[in-house]
């Protein structure tokens, strides 16, 4: 189903094998994006192929990484439109603007389109529970594909995260912890959470 070969540091370029659990990159620290056999794509792919597939993301399924259809954890991401937006391109001095509408997707935001493919991705590899630092959207799209998938979800916000984001987090079974800071301090009070349970586990 898909062509996703492997990963590669972002920064370093090192290899990573796509079929083991990675997070950033062991040498440098930076975060992995995901390779594609595009060459063989190339041959066996058609553009009439799309023709016989269902209008949402996953008929772009050779470029996303779920490798077994069975993985697919889904809330019906359809495709959004561009939206022609005549007024106010030209009050930006631009004759052909157009708009993306996304809040056509299950959560209201793109963070479904990248959460569909994470939680997809992590139940292929066998996670049970995720971790989200995020100040709002991508927190709520993370607990609902973690709700769908049936695997537990914890997200640290900043104390000043919208509420109606905090809410809608527990709502969707998330456990939801608020950190003084930014994010970024967020994501450090995650990674802490992370290795202290890793630490019991292997205790």
């Amino acid at each position: 189903m898909s062509h996703l070969t492997h990963l590669e540091c972002s920064l370093c370029h090192k290899h990573f094998d796509a079929d083991q659990l990675n997070a950033l990159c062991d040498t440098c620290n930076k975060p992995l994006v995901a390779r594609y056999d595009l060459e063989t794509l190339k041959v066996q792919w058609h553009k009439a192929d799309l023709a016989q597939r269902s209008f949402d993301l996953w008929r772009y399924r050779e470029l996303l990484p779920v490798k077994q259809q069975q993985h697919i954890i889904s809330l019906g991401e359809t495709v959004t439109p561009l939206l022609h937006a005549p007024q106010l391109g030209q009050a930006m001095g631009l004759k052909q603007l157009y708009i993306k509408d996304e809040s056509r997707l299950p959560t209201g935001t793109f963070k479904a389109r990248g959460f569909a493919m994470a939680v997809s991705k992590a139940v292929e590899l066998g996670v049970r529970a995720i971790a989200i630092p995020s100040a709002g959207n991508a927190a709520e799209a993370g607990s609902a594909y973690a709700a769908r998938a049936g695997i537990k979800c914890f997200v640290f916000m900043p104390k000043d995260a919208p509420l109606i984001n905090q809410r809608m987090c527990g709502a969707l079974g998330a456990r939801v912890y608020l950190v003084d800071g930014l994010i970024s301090d967020a994501a450090v009070w995650a990674l802490g959470q992370i290795q202290c349970r890793a630490n019991r586990a292997a205790d």
